[in-house]
């Protein structure tokens, strides 16, 4: 991440959000996002893959939205499951969820 600019807090957990100006689920997944951001949850950053093309490529991100969770400035390396579906896998969850499916991921961080 530190070659394309992007450099996780070492403490607490940190979403980077890969999404679009066009993209109607990140639009609407935004504000779910800045209630955990107000409430002292996460910190997280958004970043438009129109503008960052390269990184998307080395992420091997096809869609969005794509959250990557960082837990203490490292990527997290394991899977979330909530009711035997998974919802992270190795640190990436691709898609947009509710607020109760958010809440229960940071939990589980």
């Amino acid at each position: 991440m530190k070659e394309f600019g992007i450099q996780a807090p070492d403490e607490g957990i940190f979403i980077i959000v890969l999404c679009s100006k066009w993209c109607k689920s990140c639009k609407l997944f935004s504000p779910i996002l800045e209630k955990f951001r107000e409430n002292g949850s996460i910190m997280f950053k958004e970043i438009d893959i129109d503008e960052n093309s390269d990184l998307v490529r080395k992420l091997h991100i096809h869609a969005v939205p794509a959250l990557l969770f960082f837990k203490n400035g490292k990527l997290l390396n394991k899977n979330i499951k909530i009711n035997e579906e998974i919802f992270v896998n190795k640190g990436v969850m691709i898609g947009t969820f509710g607020e109760p499916i958010l809440k229960e991921i940071i939990k589980q961080i």
